[in-house]
């Protein structure tokens, strides 16, 4: 039996390996009507991991001309176009340097010393934070609301309206979410073990077209299985995570192969830095296709709440620790202002934009918008999933190691 510790938890699979070697020997392929190879299905089940996921954008904003203010900025780049961030004849480039930082670090506290990471509401409107308003661009997505907005929605690359993607708009002129860019490749610590997502399609009688499925959306509990080239393994074996939080089940229908599913609200775990943080989504609907492969790709959309979102992806204010206690004060304020330097954007600014532009689940008191839409791209491969407590082998050496002397 496999021991050790793996993962964000120090998990491992250790107590389900057995389980997973029953659920191999046991699982049938069989062919729909379509020819639509049906994977691993037992006892009309079937489940996926993520291998992938990521925030839908549209073109690069600076090839695409899509931004034509020019891209966000960040408490340097702005301090640095002031009269007192211009460089002084004779200035070293140490000195120089070391100013521009204090400089930037003045921009980003209040009068009273309270940092605007943290404290993004009390900041005075941030003219520097460009937002993405060329609605002409057409991006993968899905409708949310049923409505077509003008100056709002989005069309997909087929010309269908009522794209949902408010996100994407305050996102869209920094350059750290551009294809490709740096804030939306947050699937990476899926493979070193810190998440991972699950679906499971239940009450399955046909893949290619069932009228109704469950569906159930949950946090992995173990970590991803990998090949020696650190590819995602197929039909590996994972256990559910058994936190209730962490747990949504809806159900769906498949037309032609394609998944649809009915709304649910979601939470997925995240972790930035060893800040352990949560995804929320509400509403949440996937439009996935299962592929011959038995893959499934497609859309998970939904409304991320203006505050979770913010924490999660920028100021982690609600960040815990790996014992679930709260992060460090030091390590949240490092992270959340040294990500906005690194990555080009002032908090201030984008927690001002998320308001602005939030579209769903307005407040019953004051009809102020409280969520945003938001829309992932993701893929998955088949996997057995078994609803177990799975923990390491290590768990009992936790708080019982000698302290270094």
């Amino acid at each position: 039996m496999p021991s050790g510790k793996l993962g964000r938890t120090g998990r491992n699979v250790a107590l389900v390996a057995g389980a997973g070697l029953c659920a191999a020997a046991a699982f049938v392929f069989w062919q729909s009507r379509g020819g639509l190879d049906q994977g691993p299905v037992r006892d009309g089940e079937i489940g996926f991991v993520l291998t992938d996921i990521s925030y839908v954008t549209g073109p690069h904003a600076e090839e695409a001309g899509t931004c034509p203010d020019g891209m966000s900025k960040n408490l340097v780049d702005i301090y640095a176009a002031t009269p007192e961030g211009a460089r002084r004849p004779g200035e070293s480039d140490q000195d120089y340097s070391e100013r521009s930082e204090a400089g930037a670090r003045a921009l980003g506290d209040s009068p009273d010393g309270r940092n605007y990471c943290q404290f993004p509401a009390i900041a005075a409107p941030e003219p520097h934070f460009r937002t993405m308003n060329d609605l002409a661009v057409r991006v993968e997505g899905l409708d949310l609301d049923g409505q077509h907005t003008p100056g709002s929605d989005f069309q997909t690359p087929a010309g269908a309206r009522g794209v949902d993607n408010q996100f994407y708009r305050v996102t869209g002129c920094s350059q750290s979410f551009q294809p490709g860019g740096q804030s939306n490749q947050f699937s990476i610590p899926m493979y070193a073990g810190e998440w991972g997502i699950l679906v499971r399609l239940g009450d399955v009688d046909d893949l290619e077209n069932d009228p109704s499925v469950e569906v159930g959306l949950y946090a992995n509990a173990d970590p991803m299985q990998l090949s020696p080239t650190r590819e995602a393994l197929r039909y590996a074996t994972y256990a559910l995570d058994q936190d209730p939080r962490f747990r949504a089940e809806t159900h769906g229908r498949i037309v032609n192969g394609v998944l649809t599913t009915d709304p649910v609200d979601v939470r997925f775990r995240s972790v930035v830095n060893s800040i352990h943080l949560e995804r929320v989504l509400r509403d949440a609907r996937l439009q996935a296709e299962l592929s011959a492969d038995g893959s499934l790709a497609g859309i998970m959309a939904g409304y991320a709440p203006v505050e979770s979102i913010y924490d999660q992806q920028f100021g982690y204010r609600n960040g815990k620790d790996g014992a679930g206690a709260p992060a460090a004060e030091r390590l949240r304020l490092i992270s959340s202002n040294g990500a906005a330097r690194v990555l080009g954007y002032t908090c201030q600014g984008v927690y001002q934009a998320l308001q602005r532009l939030a579209d769903g689940h307005p407040d019953a008191d004051t009809g102020r918008n409280t969520s945003i839409s938001v829309q992932y791209r993701f893929t998955a491969v088949n996997a057995f999933l078994v609803d177990v407590d799975t923990r390491s082998a290590n768990d009992t050496l936790v708080g019982n190691a000698e302290p270094r002397r």
